[in-house]
């Protein structure tokens, strides 16, 4: 019975040791985004994102698919620093949604001298050969 209660105990206690780490990974990917950003470099901001033709991203023009075309769509409507201007997020919630998705809500803002700009995210990241990213991006 004993081996039993420590064996529950030891699974227990590593799924919430798991579920911190990646939580903090996640939150630690966010600020390297915004920093990146912040920096004017949009190619580190977006290793954050799944590099694949499956990513989503859904914006206010509609549904952007895939790593490249997410990336020109960035490139283009952020072409200089003036319109970059310096981005904070606001994490509202973190939730594991099973042991390789989390969702992700929050608040962007961006303060530029051409007008601040700001809205609510929702990500969902996955753990994908050992790497959290986005894997799906509604800004708004």
């Amino acid at each position: 019975m004993r081996i039993l209660l420590l064996a529950c105990s030891l699974l227990l206690t590593s799924s919430i040791f798991a579920q911190t780490t990646d939580e903090a990974t996640i939150r630690d990917l966010l600020q390297k985004q915004q920093e990146d950003w912040n920096r004017g470099n949009i190619e580190a901001f977006m290793q954050g994102y799944w590099q694949s033709d499956s990513l989503m991203f859904i914006g206010s023009s509609g549904v952007t698919y895939g790593f490249k075309n997410t990336w020109e769509r960035y490139k283009k409507n952020y072409d200089s620093r003036d319109k970059m201007g310096e981005l904070k997020f606001d994490l509202l919630h973190v939730n594991r949604l099973a042991n390789d998705v989390y969702m992700v809500v929050g608040k962007w803002h961006l303060k530029r001298t051409v007008g601040d700009v700001g809205g609510i995210y929702t990500l969902i990241l996955r753990k994908i050969s050992g790497k959290w990213v986005i894997t799906s991006d509604h800004t708004s």
